[in-house]
């Protein structure tokens, strides 16, 4: 299902935007996981909604999470919200294998 990609904030915008001089490799993978969650926003994996982080709900209010596996075993989270007209995926953040892990307690 197609869906419009948002960034949860404007920090995590501009970090994207930063990723290509920062981390080009890293930015072109985070740039076609984009394109492939607005090809079809549920092509990541479903995060089970008792592992979804508290500081997520709160500090986003959102209801679910996906995770997108990137290269090097890196992920990016994001979440889906149905508009009743339109689907939208909103990029929390992408992190590295440790971080995730520490995270999500895996």
């Amino acid at each position: 299902m197609k869906s419009k990609i948002r960034f949860v904030n404007n920090k995590i915008e501009k970090s994207f935007k930063e990723l290509v001089n920062i981390d080009p490799e890293l930015h072109k993978f985070v740039f076609r996981a984009l394109n492939d969650i607005e090809d079809n926003a549920f092509c990541g994996i479903q995060i089970p909604k008792k592992i979804i982080r508290e500081d997520y709900i709160k500090k986003f209010g959102i209801r679910n999470a996906w995770k997108y596996n990137l290269p090097g075993a890196w992920r990016l989270i994001y979440s889906i919200e149905n508009t009743g007209i339109s689907v939208i995926s909103i990029i929390l953040e992408w992190m590295d294998p440790k971080t995730y892990e520490r995270r999500f307690k895996y």
